[in-house]
């Protein structure tokens, strides 16, 4: 018999764990762009120690290992954003991913208020963008990140949450 995944509340001691698991999920991401200094390649340790701190990040967990996580905070519009989702390759394609977000956005809009949730993904991103559209998110414009990427821009009101993740 199997462990399940469960989704929790990340906790000080899971940042290290976090750090790592981003590290390896981002790979593919800087391979699909030719740019292996992207965002999530680059933070430190003591960054994502101050995220979950200060921020609304959940974990996905099998047993003691975590095999996904997701970040979020509220934004002084109201909006939140949402950032940083990632799930283990190996357990990639289960449902973890909406599982996370659908986390995320509860705590994000009956904790901390937001009315609208915001997130970025790479251009050429078509997994992530799937995932996103699936639950609801419309494209609502591009941008550049910080590392040169062109990104798009994805939103959907905050009271969607229950109904589409």
């Amino acid at each position: 018999m199997g462990m399940s995944v469960t989704i929790s509340v990340a906790t000080e001691q899971d940042a290290e764990q976090i750090f790592k698991l981003q590290y390896l999920c981002f790979q593919g991401e800087a391979a699909l762009y030719g740019n292996y200094r992207i965002d999530p390649l680059v933070q430190s340790l003591d960054s994502v120690r101050q995220e979950v701190a200060a921020d609304c990040v959940y974990v996905a967990r099998l047993g003691d290992e975590v095999v996904g996580s997701v970040r979020g905070r509220v934004l002084e519009d109201g909006s939140a954003s949402i950032g940083r989702l990632c799930v283990h390759p190996r357990l990639q394609g289960h449902g973890i991913g909406a599982r996370l977000l659908r986390a995320a956005e509860s705590a994000l809009a009956e904790e901390r208020g937001a009315t609208r949730f915001r997130l970025f993904t790479g251009h050429r991103s078509e997994g992530n963008l799937r995932l996103y559209r699936r639950v609801g998110y419309e494209t609502v414009g591009t941008s550049e990140g910080a590392d040169g990427v062109p990104m798009i821009v994805l939103e959907k009101p905050a009271g969607t949450y229950a109904a589409t993740a």
